[in-house]
């Protein structure tokens, strides 16, 4: 932080620095832009100042180590990176009513606390194919190896400067995390209640009643 001293001796801090997407602060009010309308705006503005762009998207949901470094990796191929988080209904509509488990609201502010993210918006269902990088246009576009097949990164390179392939930088997913936390509470919650109840000689009805309540089925 810089620190300026006025004539009468005062301390000034300017703290002008700490504002906007290009700071080291999350400040994700300003790195959040969920209209494209004013992300175009601001791709434009780098342009203009010659920044390379970098475009990468995906759930997020339930950040990992794996995210962090992807993003990371994604931010050394340009100037500034631009993500697309997949919003909740983009999300349940290729995943299922279950996910995602983190709602929108919160990935897209918790990514903003990383540093190698400059600038978030979201992406739904219903928008034509490819929208965001359409209109951004990266000079590079960042995907993971097993979003899609040779003849569509080809027909990507169209709207982009080059399309860049990234390994998994973990070997966990929030998929496994997903069946870990399911087996976790199966193992310490649901057997422990389905054998209690059996001891006590709990009917049957009962019992796929209270299973029902415990896995989140309560119709």
């Amino acid at each position: 932080m810089s620190e300026t001293y006025s004539k009468d001796n005062s301390k000034f801090i300017d703290k002008t620095y700490e504002q906007g997407i290009f700071s080291k602060n999350p400040n994700f009010q300003e790195r959040f832009v969920p209209e494209y309308e004013d992300l175009d705006k601001i791709v434009e503005a780098f342009r203009t100042i010659g920044l390379s762009i970098v475009l990468t998207s995906g759930s997020f949901d339930m950040l990992h180590i794996g995210h962090a470094k992807y993003l990371e990796k994604a931010k050394e191929h340009g100037d500034v990176l631009i993500v697309g988080v997949d919003s909740d209904s983009k999300v349940q509509k290729r995943k299922g009513p279950t996910r995602p488990i983190i709602p929108e609201n919160e990935r897209t502010e918790i990514i903003s606390h990383l540093r190698s993210v400059d600038v978030i918006t979201l992406k739904y269902p219903d928008e034509p194919k490819w929208e965001l990088i359409k209109r951004v246009h990266p000079d590079t576009l960042i995907v993971t190896q097993e979003t899609y097949d040779e003849a569509t990164l080809q027909e990507l390179t169209e709207y982009c400067g080059r399309v860049v392939c990234l390994e998994p930088q973990a070997e966990t997913s929030t998929s496994a995390k997903i069946r870990k936390l399911e087996i976790d509470y199966s193992t310490r919650v649901i057997k422990p209640i389905e054998e209690a109840l059996i001891e006590n000689n709990v009917s049957e009805e009962l019992r796929r009643k209270i299973g029902k309540i415990l896995l989140g089925d309560e119709k």
